[in-house]
């Protein structure tokens, strides 16, 4: 017992800032929406699906750009500095690589939407979204790629600081540009999006800023030869990051994919799906944070040879994952109805359907929690063992072959219609933790054998 209260401790000390800043982080989306509603229902529907888009996409390649704190960490276990700076330059030079030919496809997103048989009036609120931040995505990727490197190396807090002070500018950009405030013009729309856009690259320059200047970090010798590519070091970022960013674009893509059928539902369907999912998403970053922990820790213990603590490294944060979000399903359950009044006047007659139909998403959000704390976290150990490859298998058997194919039967054969596609994914994701908690228990134990 007092191994795993000692483990806890030591995930909680590094997972805890991890969480707080993916919460700051999802806060600035969050945030995006609470002021899109301001502007009505209408604009929830469509700013939402260009933030959908562009929230899916910054996801994928922060998985894929993942990989450098997987090698960062164990590359840490071992002491190698210079190996450290390396990484850190390589996965630079990967979030530059990906990042053009994104914002080319972000920039013209619009004409797939088309494609998907959206609204017209929602394709153009998606692309008033998606003009102005698709500039923000190199430095969202950028930030990606450093925050690895410094949880990898125990200075968690930073970047929980950086984030933080990120949303609050965030909010008030927000405010001045979307309603025009001090000798601003009046963006609407487009102002929240050049707001996080803005405060994107304020973030990344910060924690640029952070590891030039921090003592204990200069001899290091950060961003020195940065401009070198060095093929050995950044073939394996790739060969162990694409697998993760494949996991996170079948979840992320699943939940997009719904997004579009909501759409294809109704503008009321699409509203009420983007207030359940962004408030999923809010709690569902404080896994996600102890998932980034835990392939830390894991990693950092493999690279000690101590595969003993690398399970109990991997098994802690996936319990105290499971009680977290057991606790957030509870609060869906009971307080939908407050929930829903972040977002809109609940009072407003004109947002009655769209506020029934959120409490009723909320309702199977609740019961899914559970299952995508366990799942994100399994993961996250994984990694900590360079499994990357078969746990994307997983993700496409799980989320598509399960999930979105029985969403669809519920929803379209059935007659459930969102709720359906939305039961779907709770059983999607229920598939997905059984597997991947398996499969750690599996690779652990061959560890403790070798």
């Amino acid at each position: 017992m007092s191994k795993i209260l000692t483990e806890a401790k030591a995930c909680l000390r590094l997972a805890i800032p991890l969480a707080a800043a993916q919460l700051a982080q999802a806060a600035t989306n969050f945030a995006d929406t609470v002021m899109m509603g301001l502007l009505g229902s209408t604009t929830i529907a469509g700013g939402g699906l260009g933030s959908v888009i562009y929230s899916t996409l910054v996801l994928i390649i922060t998985g894929i750009v993942s990989s450098t704190s997987i090698f960062a960490a164990v590359a840490f276990g071992m002491g190698d500095k210079d190996r450290i700076r390396r990484i850190t330059n390589q996965g630079l030079l990967l979030a530059i690589f990906i990042s053009f030919p994104l914002m080319i496809l972000i920039a013209n997103f619009g004409k797939v939407l088309g494609l998907l048989g959206q609204n017209p009036d929602n394709i153009r609120l998606a692309e008033d979204y998606l003009s102005p931040i698709m500039w923000g995505f190199p430095a969202s990727i950028g930030l990606a790629v450093l925050r690895s490197i410094l949880s990898s190396l125990n200075h968690a807090k930073i970047i929980t600081f950086i984030v933080v002070t990120g949303v609050v500018f965030n909010i008030c950009g927000n405010y001045i540009l979307m309603f025009g405030k001090l000798g601003f013009p009046a963006l609407g729309l487009a102002g929240i999006a050049w707001a996080s856009t803005l405060t994107y690259w304020l973030m990344l320059f910060a924690a640029i800023f952070y590891m030039l200047s921090q003592s204990e970090l200069k001899s290091y010798h950060f961003f020195k030869k940065i401009s070198h590519i060095e093929i050995p070091i950044l073939g394996d970022l790739i060969h162990t990051g694409l697998p993760i960013g494949g996991l996170f674009a079948f979840e992320a893509g699943l939940f997009a994919t719904t997004a579009f059928l909501m759409g294809y539902l109704g503008t009321i369907p699409l509203a009420a799906h983007h207030i359940a999912l962004q408030t999923g998403a809010m709690t569902f970053m404080v896994p996600v944070g102890i998932s980034l922990a835990t392939t830390v820790r894991v990693g950092q213990m493999i690279g000690q040879n101590d595969p003993k603590a690398a399970r109990l490294a991997g098994f802690v944060p996936i319990a105290i994952g499971a009680i977290f979000m057991t606790a957030m399903g509870l609060i869906f359950w009971l307080f939908p109805k407050q929930i829903v009044s972040l977002y809109l006047d609940i009072k407003k007659p004109e947002n009655y359907a769209v506020v029934n139909y959120a409490i009723s998403l909320l309702g199977i959000a609740a019961m899914f929690q559970i299952f995508d704390g366990i799942q994100v976290i399994a993961g996250g150990a994984l990694r900590g063992l360079k499994d990357t490859k078969i746990p994307m298998f997983v993700g496409i058997f799980s989320y598509w072959g399960v999930g979105f194919v029985t969403g669809c039967i519920l929803c379209f054969y059935f007659k459930w219609g969102g709720v359906g596609l939305w039961a779907g994914l709770a059983l999607g994701l229920a598939v997905t933790a059984a597997i991947l908690t398996w499969r750690f228990t599996h690779l652990i134990n061959r560890f403790l054998l070798s």
